[in-house]
C-alpha cells in the first residue's frame, strides 16, 4: 500500500504499513510438540481454576465425528461453550470456545483432538470478549463499521484474529506499485484473501498459519460492502473548547473531505514547521495529505476556528503492532496548548481501539513535540534513528486510563 511515512521519512528504517493495532486475539501456528506445550506459569490452585481456549480443528465430513471430538474433550472434563462448523467439501472446520481445568496445556488438547481424528489443529488461548456470541460480534463489528469508516481495517483484525491488512490505493503514485485486479466478489487464496476497496483500490488481508474459511471470507466481504454502500462519511464528533488565552476553537473528525482546507493550513505553516512534520521535501507535504486523511490508515482529528479554518491536525496511524501519533499546528497558533489538546485525544482513541504504544517522529529542535509528550505523563522511551527522535510512550492501564478519563470528562463537561 502507499506509506506516508516511506514516502515523507525514506530515512527511515523501519517499516510502516499502517495497519490496524493488534487485537488480544493473537494467533499462534498450529500446535506442534514442543510449541503449544510449553506451560505457563500457574498458580497454587491452578488444580481448580480454568482456562479459556479457541481451537480450530478439521475433521471428516462424516456422521460422527464431531461427536468422537466431543466425548474426547469432555474426558478431560474439557466444556464446550460455543461452536462454530465452516464446511468444506469432504471436511469440517470446527471451531471450538472451551473452558479447560487450568493444569491442561495447549499441547494436551490438541492431542486429544488429534486422537479423535482432528488434523492441522490451533488453539490459543481466549478471554471474556470470546464469549461473546458470533452472530452479536459481528453485528457490533458492523454497526461501529457503519457509524466510523476508519473502523472496518479494525474491524477486520477483530473478526478474523491477528491478521496484516495492506491498503493499496487504485494508483500506485509516488513511485507505488499499481494493485492487480481484483474482481468485485474478491479473491481467497488460503491464507490471503483480497477484496475491492470501497474507494477503489484492494484490500488484502492476510494471516500467517491458518487458512480463512468460505465462512470468514463472506464475513469479511460483507463489512467491506456495507462501507463501500455507506460511502464516505465522518462521525458527527464536535467539541467546542475555550483555549487559556481566549480563544474559541473546535476539535472535530476530520476525513478526505478536508484535504482543500489542510492544504489551506500547509500555505499559511512556514517552511520550518511543515520541515518538522514531514522530515522530507517542504514542497511535497500537499501530497501526503490523499493517505494521512484516509479513514483506511487511521484517525484525523483537526481543529478549526469560529470561521472555520483548520489550524491544526493530528493523525493516529495505525502500525502494526504499534501506532504512531503525529500533529501539525499552524505557526500562528502554535504555544497555546493545542498540541497537547490533540495529542492527549489521540492517546485516549489508541487506547480504546486497543493499542499497547503510541510513538511520534520528530527532532530534538522540536521542543512543542517534545513537550507534549511528556505531558500525557506516560512511560516513554527515547530513540535516535539516523539523527531523528523517535518517542514512545506505553499506554499502562493507570496511565492511559488517566489520559483517556481527562478527555472524557472535558468532552463531557464541553
Amino acid at each position: 500500500m502507499l506509506n506516508a511515512l516511506e514516502i515523507a521519512a525514506p530515512w527511515r528504517s523501519r517499516r510502516h504499513d499502517h495497519a490496524p493495532p493488534a487485537s488480544d486475539t493473537d494467533a499462534r501456528p498450529p500446535s506442534a510438540p514442543g510449541q503449544a506445550g510449553q506451560r505457563a506459569e500457574l498458580p497454587a490452585h491452578a488444580a481448580e481454576s480454568s482456562t479459556l481456549w479457541r481451537m480450530r480443528t478439521t475433521v471428516k465430513d462424516a456422521p460422527g465425528s464431531l461427536a468422537a471430538l466431543c466425548v474426547a474433550l469432555a474426558a478431560h472434563r474439557v466444556d464446550i461453550l460455543s461452536l462454530q462448523t465452516h464446511p468444506l467439501g469432504e471436511d469440517t472446520v470446527d471451531e471450538f470456545l472451551l473452558r479447560a481445568p487450568g493444569a491442561l496445556t495447549a499441547t494436551e488438547i490438541s492431542g486429544t483432538a488429534a486422537q479423535a481424528g482432528g488434523t492441522d489443529t490451533w488453539i490459543e488461548r481466549a478471554d471474556a470478549h470470546d464469549l461473546v456470541d458470533a452472530p452479536t460480534r459481528v453485528l457490533g463489528l458492523a454497526t461501529r463499521t457503519a457509524l466510523d469508516p476508519a473502523e472496518l481495517p479494525l474491524a477486520l483484525r477483530q473478526l478474523l484474529g491477528r491478521c496484516t491488512i495492506r491498503s493499496l490505493p487504485a494508483t500506485g503514485g509516488f513511485g507505488g506499485r499499481e494493485p492487480e485486479h481484483v474482481p468485485v466478489e474478491g479473491v481467497l487464496d488460503d491464507t490471503v484473501m483480497r477484496l475491492r476497496a470501497p474507494e477503489g483500490g484492494v484490500i488484502t488481508v492476510e494471516r500467517p498459519y491458518l487458512p480463512f474459511t468460505p465462512t470468514e471470507f463472506a464475513r469479511a466481504r460483507a463489512l467491506v460492502e456495507l462501507d463501500a454502500r455507506l460511502g464516505p462519511r465522518v462521525p458527527p464528533q464536535l467539541d467546542l473548547l475555550t483555549l487559556p488565552q481566549g480563544d474559541d476553537i473546535t476539535v472535530r473528525r476530520a476525513g478526505a473531505g478536508d484535504v482543500r482546507a489542510a492544504k489551506a493550513m500547509h500555505a499559511r505553516c512556514s517552511p520550518r514547521t511543515l520541515g518538522l512534520r514531514y522530515h522530507g521535501p517542504v514542497g511535497d507535504a500537499d501530497r501526503y495529505l490523499n493517505h494521512l486523511l484516509s479513514p483506511r490508515h487511521g484517525r484525523t482529528l483537526a481543529v478549526q476556528t469560529p470561521s472555520g479554518r483548520v489550524v491544526a491536525l493530528g493523525h493516529l496511524l495505525w502500525d502494526g503492532d504499534e501506532t504512531e501519533v503525529a500533529l501539525l499546528v499552524e505557526d500562528e497558533w502554535q504555544r497555546r496548548g493545542i498540541g497537547g489538546e490533540l495529542l492527549g485525544r489521540l492517546v485516549a482513541m489508541a487506547r480504546e481501539a486497543g493499542c499497547e504504544s503510541v510513538y511520534a517522529v520528530t527532532q530534538a529542535s522540536n521542543t512543542g513535540m517534545v513537550a507534549a509528550m511528556r505531558g500525557l505523563g506516560l512511560p516513554l522511551d527515547y530513540q535516535i534513528e539516523e539523527g531523528t527522535l523517535v518517542i514512545t510512550a506505553r499506554l499502562e492501564r493507570a496511565g492511559a486510563g488517566a489520559v483517556s478519563d481527562r478527555y472524557e470528562r472535558q468532552a463531557a463537561h464541553d
